[in-house]
């Protein structure tokens, strides 16, 4: 079966940190491009951190910049997302997602182009 599932989401002070989880089972994950993307109350997902398919090319969205990083561990077929820093704005549900049947390979977190999707997991940043 082919899926995505995210862990390591949580309730965490500001200033925290938290380093997500991406598994994939039923295909390689570094042969697709893997995206992690959010969605808060109210609000319209968004693409947070994508890695591209192989050669590794990392994206972020300006506002985790420098607090952010995505890495994928080819032994492991799982990417993770490590969030430092950690900011109220930053609640959110985070998904991991993979563009299966449109074989994306890029490094954009282009959302039209991921179809596979995970349960996503809760983060939320509060004193």
């Amino acid at each position: 079966q082919v899926q995505v599932a995210e862990s390591g989401g949580g309730l965490v002070q500001p200033g925290g940190s938290l380093r997500l989880s991406c598994e994939a089972s039923g295909f390689i994950m570094d042969d697709y491009a893997i995206g992690w993307f959010r969605q808060a109350p109210g609000k319209e997902r968004e693409g947070v951190s994508c890695i591209s398919a192989r050669n590794g090319i990392t994206t972020y969205v300006d506002s985790v910049k420098g607090r952010f990083t995505i890495s994928r561990d080819v032994a492991w077929n799982t990417v993770y997302l490590q969030m430092t820093s950690l900011k109220p704005e930053d609640t959110a549900v985070y998904y991991c997602a993979a563009p299966i049947m449109n074989y994306y390979s890029g490094s954009a977190c282009l959302l039209a182009e991921y179809d596979l999707w995970g349960q996503g997991t809760q983060v939320t940043v509060s004193s």
